[in-house]
């Protein structure tokens, strides 16, 4: 996997690419791949979004559109792939970075351990996800000779389920969930990937810090 993210002066772009080879038990090889890039405005009220995925070298989906939300009251996202839709988003909807931002903030505060919002992040069709984010207990800076950009850094363990919004309500079973430590930065430098078939495990490897497009 590779993400990035960029300070675009108005608004936040990142990228996002998953390559994954998955061996069955009889010894068949598949390949998928996935990228996803976005632009999120800093007021937290727009997002562009793109989502490409393919097998076997075969695009297999492509999601793409805008959202655009009304403070806590909700919004619209309209895709323009897979097909021309417009779609009604939930009141107390966030967007993706906003949610970072949030939920760092919220973790160094130290006075809530959950937030539970609609999330919209624009990788499905299906419009926004319930998610539910635990937050651990703020973790002072420590050195990291590996890793110098981050031996400043505070940061925080955190683990988000993401619920389908078609679920009977209070649906204790998530249909993914993610956790991973956050840094103060916005860094994770290690994640696990629970997709209820199969988990993957990340840490990181390589940081880099970019120039600003301001």
């Amino acid at each position: 996997m590779i993400f990035e993210v960029r300070d675009a002066c108005e608004g936040w772009t990142t990228r996002q690419q998953l390559a994954l080879t998955v061996v069955d038990r009889g010894g068949q090889e598949l390949q998928t791949a996935s990228d996803y890039s976005t632009w999120e405005s800093k007021d937290g009220r727009r997002l562009r979004f793109t989502m490409t995925q393919s097998s076997q070298g075969a695009i297999s989906q492509r999601v793409s559109g805008e959202a655009e939300l009304n403070g806590d009251r909700g919004g619209t996202v309209r895709y323009e792939q897979p097909s021309t839709a417009q779609m009604t988003l939930p009141p107390g909807t966030i967007l993706p970075m906003a949610h970072t931002i949030r939920s760092l903030n919220m973790a160094r505060a130290g006075q809530q351990r959950m937030l539970v919002l609609p999330l919209f992040d624009g990788t499905s069709a299906e419009g926004a996800q319930d998610s539910t984010t635990i937050l651990s207990p703020w973790a002072e800076a420590r050195p990291n000779s590996r890793f110098p950009l981050l031996s400043t850094q505070a940061s925080a363990r955190m683990n988000i389920a993401f619920f389908s919004r078609e679920a009977a309500a209070g649906a204790g079973t998530p249909d993914y969930q993610v956790a991973l430590r956050y840094y103060a930065n916005g860094i994770a430098d290690d994640m696990t990937m629970d997709f209820g078939d199969f988990t993957l495990q990340g840490e990181l490897e390589q940081l880099e810090a970019l120039p600003s497009d301001c």
